[in-house]
């Protein structure tokens, strides 16, 4: 088939990659602008989508916006069977959802109806959920409300991270979008309206939620932790050699036989664990601002912790 792709972080490039190796006809990929990059912000740098594009000789578009008749028009005359859409950025406005003469699918990484909105993965893990998937539907004008086309499903480990999970995501969908694309094309996709029940929004992280609150349950701490590993990275303030320092914490595991008030710090044999409100975490990969991340054992090495905040 004659496709559009819209995408723009390392998330999207499986799918990419994987419809042109199936054979359709990627006649333009969209993808979000080249952004400021490098310590002092001048280099201009591609997403991840557009190098891709670029290898497989895919002509790029970067619009900042699809909302002007202009964008609309270029987008119509490409003439597209379907437009595949995974992580792109941008909302697309009626016009061009109704150009690709079968629509517009997106690849989107939770159980829908739950965790609808731009961070599906890092929000599945710091709820706690045990499981997630992945869902194609063709989009309409709502926020990831469209009909469901195909889904498959798979377990989230309780120590895995959100970086580990959106790998594995990535790949899934990316396959997936192959499965529900051979579907449209024989004319044997089946499109399931979402339930109204089970409804839950997957809000932006915000850096201000990042600081680890020592007194929630050791079992929330610990979603919290890996749910924003590796980035943004959840932190707290650590007394190290009696000097106060940011410390982002990039793993943990839930502790066994630790109890104490909330922050307080045992340390032992390479293991840091920290008291929670109701049991304790032990911290198994840290990273010091500007430093690179340590197991708990040399980073204790470094000067002894005596209080955590």
């Amino acid at each position: 088939m004659r496709l559009i792709f819209m995408g723009t972080p390392e998330f999207s490039v499986p799918t990419l990659t994987a419809l042109a190796a199936h054979g359709h006809e990627v006649v333009a990929c969209y993808t979000q602008p080249p952004r400021p990059a490098g310590r002092r912000g001048l280099e201009l740098t591609k997403s991840p989508v557009h190098r891709q594009a670029e290898a497989l000789a895919i002509p790029v578009h970067t619009p900042k916006s699809l909302k002007s008749p202009e964008e609309q028009e270029t987008f119509r005359a490409l003439d597209a069977d379907a437009a595949v859409v995974v992580a792109y950025g941008l909302l697309l406005p009626e016009p061009i959802l109704e150009a690709p003469r079968l629509g517009c699918y997106n690849g989107h990484a939770s159980l829908l109806p739950r965790w609808r909105g731009a961070a599906p993965i890092q929000r599945a893990i710091m709820a706690g959920d045990t499981e997630t998937g992945m869902m194609v539907m063709k989009m309409d004008v709502g926020l990831d409300t469209g009909d469901i086309a195909l889904e498959d499903r798979m377990p989230i480990g309780a120590d895995m991270t959100a970086g580990e999970l959106h790998d594995a995501l990535s790949q899934l969908g990316a396959d997936l979008m192959v499965r529900a694309m051979a579907a449209l094309e024989r004319g044997s996709l089946t499109l399931t309206p979402q339930p109204d029940e089970g409804v839950v929004y997957a809000s932006k992280i915000d850096k201000a939620e990042c600081r680890i609150d020592w007194s929630r349950p050791a079992s929330q701490v610990h979603n919290h932790i890996r749910g924003l590993s590796p980035f943004p990275g959840a932190w707290c303030e650590m007394e190290i050699g009696g000097k106060r320092e940011r410390v982002k914490i990039l793993r943990s595991r839930m502790a066994s036989g630790v109890h104490g008030a909330p922050g307080e710090v045992t340390c032992g044999d390479g293991v840091f664990s920290v008291a929670c409100g109701d049991g304790a975490v032990d911290l198994v990969t840290l990273q010091k601002a500007g430093g690179k991340p340590l197991g708990a054992a040399d980073f204790l090495r470094g000067a002894p912790v005596t209080a955590v905040f």
